[in-house]
């Protein structure tokens, strides 16, 4: 019998897709947000996806079950914005702390960005943990980079797991490093699609893993691959990030390739079948907000073995 989990904050299904590869059946998705709700309802029309606030959302009808994960907001830490925390309007943990109290999950999964892990946050993560441990768990922090998982871009996240102090002693983080591809081996097949003859070469020069894949604002006008250092780290992968291309280049192409979604995708660790909807920049957003899923599938794995050994 699978384990059955709630999440919200859901996005386009990163973290839901890992999750579900690791053993977990959701029973229900919460997601704000019109065009990741419909990415999920293509992609899994069986989830059970309601879009709503997650401030408006209740849990109390899934108390004991076994996991209650999200992605809540990340700009209240990240470093591309103020890092106001507690004091942003879209700090969700303490609504993340109520529904942890309401529906008494046998565990839990967060994940946010690096800034949470700064020594400005110290007191903020301090205070999160002895609430979470006073509902009667043991909380564990861990900063995770995605290219350990095989996802061909470093892409640190911070993840927060708790678990019931009675099986808190069966966790442990995943250990198994995999190697990720560079970039040119992830998106070679998709750049010659369209008999781009230049495809091998470029293959060749784009040789590394990619830097964190961003551009995921709605503070963007139009979808591209982030600040100009990013930009910089992906034009020395051979990559044009001032904007997302309709499709890959054609014979005949010639200067740096822009990436498409389907592509940015692949770099953020999903299946070739995960379609996104919506046109280029929501669908792009989608992406660029995501989790990838060979992270939560291994953390989830390890929060499983915990529950059922």
């Amino acid at each position: 019998m699978p384990l059955n989990s709630i999440e919200i904050c859901a996005g386009a299904g990163g973290q839901a897709l890992g999750l579900e590869q690791a053993g977990f059946e959701h029973v229900k998705l919460v997601e704000i947000e019109e065009a990741p709700c419909k990415t999920i309802i293509f992609n899994r029309p069986n989830w059970n996806i309601v879009r709503c606030d997650v401030k408006d959302f209740n849990a109390e009808e899934y108390r004991g079950i076994d996991l209650f994960a999200g992605g809540v907001p990340c700009p209240p830490f990240s470093i591309a914005g103020k890092q106001l925390g507690k004091n942003d309007e879209r700090d969700l943990f303490p609504d993340a702390l109520r529904l942890i109290a309401e529906c008494e999950p046998k565990a839990v999964m967060l994940e946010n960005v690096k800034g949470l892990l700064g020594p400005k946050f110290d007191s903020y993560r301090f205070d999160l943990t002895i609430k979470i441990e006073n509902l009667g768990y043991r909380v564990f922090w861990k900063l995770l980079n995605s290219s350990d998982f095989g996802v061909p871009q470093l892409r640190p996240r911070v993840v927060l797991v708790a678990l019931r102090k009675n099986i808190a002693d069966k966790f442990s983080w995943p250990s198994e490093i995999i190697t990720p591809p560079t970039v040119g081996e992830a998106l070679f097949d998709k750049m010659k699609c369209q008999g781009w003859e230049g495809a091998l070469k470029w293959k060749r020069f784009a040789n590394k893993i990619a830097p964190t894949l961003v551009g995921g604002s709605k503070k963007h006008g139009g979808p591209d691959l982030g600040p100009t250092r990013a930009k910089k780290a992906w034009a020395e992968l051979g990559v044009d990030g001032m904007g997302i291309a309709n499709e890959p280049p054609k014979n005949g192409f010639s200067g740096m390739p822009r990436l498409t979604v389907p592509m940015a995708a692949t770099i953020q660790g999903f299946p070739d079948e995960w379609k996104f909807y919506g046109k280029k920049t929501p669908a792009y957003r989608q992406v660029g907000n995501a989790f990838p899923p060979p992270v939560a599938k291994s953390v989830g794995l390890c929060i499983q073995k915990a529950l059922v050994n």
